[in-house]
């Protein structure tokens, strides 16, 4: 434990805290910094400095090794064919996110990355009946072979071998949670195409993709993943099995296989574990080569993301969790699709989600599942609009309310009303700036009094790869792209550096692995609020906002590059607008 200074505020660390502070790595302020945000976020401490670059992985093993005096080990050499297998259940190598990874005699090796987990090898003693060892790796590379471990080595608690003839009986359920026999009417003959279905949709979890696009040419047929907002072709079966590919997935989310001239929607569920579902959002669209289908991948573990995992800088999420707070007024999330809007509002929802609180949201559609929330699927054909769904909203005494996109005057006038009467008010616009979005509001024909009363919060947003915190390289930009890219003097000083991708390795996709947000957030101050109703512009109000101290989005990105966490062109490509 570090002793305080004379005079100073005493910070009692304990751990992987202490250790960094004792070798020098970390002052006693920023590791108290890191434990508190790390607890917050509910993430080991070792794992949140590695995913926010204050240090790197191999810094803190080989520094955790040299204060506890226990060997280090690249867990990269180790043959996974070797590793222990039903010595330690799984539900032990989560919670204490440790590894066994040699057994020699009645020895067993126990790989962690954080001497908090040290005290894990007794309870790895217990279960195994051996004596346990602590060996210290890299927690980045621990991480991925703990997932690789778990998604191999049970097909019922994991993902399952994909080479596996288990993959025939891989649990899907359609929309409607139907069970598997009523998709009897398949062809038997199919099941080489539902193997291969199954093994591209476990792909896609596996690398964490976003969306899988089918698509059918006249002479080419190719699958295409988007991970980590960029596509990446990952199959090209003969093109002969495109119908039969399309029907199988049209079975599954009980679409008409017969009509092919119309787009359709459907949904159906993947069971990856007892406590773990996966959903798909599909839609068909008929073009000149047969019909293109995009599944959009739905993991309801990305709403319980904590705030501080999204990367908002200090100012900028206490300005957020102030807002939320508020008993009333209208926060909103603007950017375009893809840019982690949804993901934001469910973190807000999740923060709000108390049993003293009414919640309802209007969605369309609802893309996740949260307990204690009233969720209302939006259906326009059937009269069920954002409109109507606000309008019903209240009269169910609400306390809080979502609406999943201010689309036109009717909801956005409705949403105001409320925001103005005692609700809090979250929801999305399709704008490129914070500012942009009180002149959409305008042009849309809600009133200027009414925007500039009850908008306390607008937030911009964007999400760029995040740099491999393995393989990342130093860049060397000249001075003067880096200034032209909005850099400024005091960023250039003697010592700065930044980083740019490798060629990739095994732990990422061309060094990258991730995203990290990027925010605008503008707060709706007395002055900016006289700028909308003497019919100021957005450029008007970009420049208050920027005296107040509001930091744009490109400004959010370079912050991000000068801390290791992304690079120069991955910025310059989400915000130029």
């Amino acid at each position: 434990m570090s002793e305080p200074k004379d005079g100073d505020k005493k910070i009692v660390l304990h751990g992987l805290a202490n250790c960094l502070v004792t070798e020098g790595l970390l002052t006693e302020e920023a590791a108290a910094e890191a434990a508190q945000k790390a607890k917050s976020a509910n993430k080991p401490l070792v794992s949140y400095i590695v995913e926010q670059s204050i240090l790197s992985a191999k810094e803190i093993a080989y520094s955790t090794a040299n204060h506890f005096g226990l060997p280090v080990f690249d867990i990269d050499a180790i043959d996974r064919d070797i590793l222990p297998h039903d010595l330690i259940s799984d539900k032990l190598i989560i919670k204490d996110h440790a590894l066994p990874l040699i057994k020699r005699g009645r020895h067993l090796f126990v790989a962690v990355s954080d001497v908090a987990n040290i005290q894990s090898l007794t309870e790895f003693g217990f279960q195994s009946g051996l004596h346990t060892h602590a060996i210290i790796v890299e927690e980045d590379k621990l991480s991925n072979l703990i997932d690789e471990y778990l998604n191999n080595h049970d097909s019922e608690e994991s993902l399952g071998d994909l080479s596996d003839s288990g993959l025939d009986e891989l649990d899907i359920q359609d929309g409607d949670e139907l069970e598997e026999d009523d998709d009897e009417g398949a062809d038997v003959d199919d099941a080489p195409i539902v193997r291969f279905v199954n093994k591209i949709l476990l792909d896609a979890i596996k690398q964490g993709a976003s969306d899988l696009h089918f698509e059918p040419y006249e002479s080419l047929y190719r699958i295409r993943f988007r991970v980590d907002g960029v596509l990446q072709e990952v199959a090209n079966p003969p093109i002969n099995l495109a119908s039969r590919i399309t029907a199988r997935i049209k079975v599954v989310s009980k679409l008409d296989i017969s009509e092919r001239r119309v787009p359709q929607d459907g949904h159906f569920r993947m069971k990856l574990s007892k406590k773990r579902s996966i959903d798909f959002r599909v839609s068909t669209c008929p073009t000149v080569g047969g019909e293109k289908v995009v599944m959009r991948i739905l993991d309801p573990s990305n709403s319980k993301v904590g705030i501080d995992a999204l990367g908002y800088e200090d100012f900028q999420k206490d300005l957020f969790i102030e807002a939320i707070h508020r008993p009333q007024g209208m926060v909103l999330v603007t950017g375009p699709t893809g840019s982690g809007k949804t993901v934001s509002l469910y973190t807000a929802l999740n923060i709000l989600n108390t049993a003293e609180r009414n919640i309802s949201t209007a969605e369309d559609p609802v893309e996740l599942n949260l307990n204690g929330i009233n969720q209302v699927h939006v259906n326009p054909k059937t009269g069920l609009t954002f409109a109507s769904a606000l309008k019903s909203f209240l009269r169910q005494d609400p306390d809080i309310i979502m609406v999943g996109e201010i689309r036109d005057y009717e909801t956005g006038s409705i949403a105001i009303k409320a925001a103005q009467t005692g609700h809090l008010v979250l929801s999305t616009l399709h704008t490129n700036s914070a500012p942009e979005t009180l002149t959409r509001m305008v042009n849309m024909g809600v009133e200027r009094f009414n925007i500039a009363t009850s908008v306390t919060l607008i937030i911009a947003q964007r999400l760029a790869r995040r740099l491999c915190s393995h393989c990342k390289i130093k860049a060397e930009i000249p001075k003067e792209i880096l200034l032209e890219e909005g850099f400024i003097e005091s960023d250039l000083a003697d010592g700065f550096e930044i980083f740019g991708p490798s060629d990739g390795c095994k732990l990422c996709i061309k060094g990258y692995k991730g995203r990290v947000g990027l925010y605008e957030v503008l707060k709706m101050s007395e002055t900016i609020g006289r700028i909308i109703m003497d019919g100021g512009n957005s450029i008007n109000i970009l420049d208050q906002a920027m005296q107040e101290g509001m930091q744009p989005l490109r400004r959010s990105g370079i912050r991000k590059v000068l801390m290791g966490l992304t690079s120069v062109e991955e910025v310059v490509r989400v915000t130029s607008d």
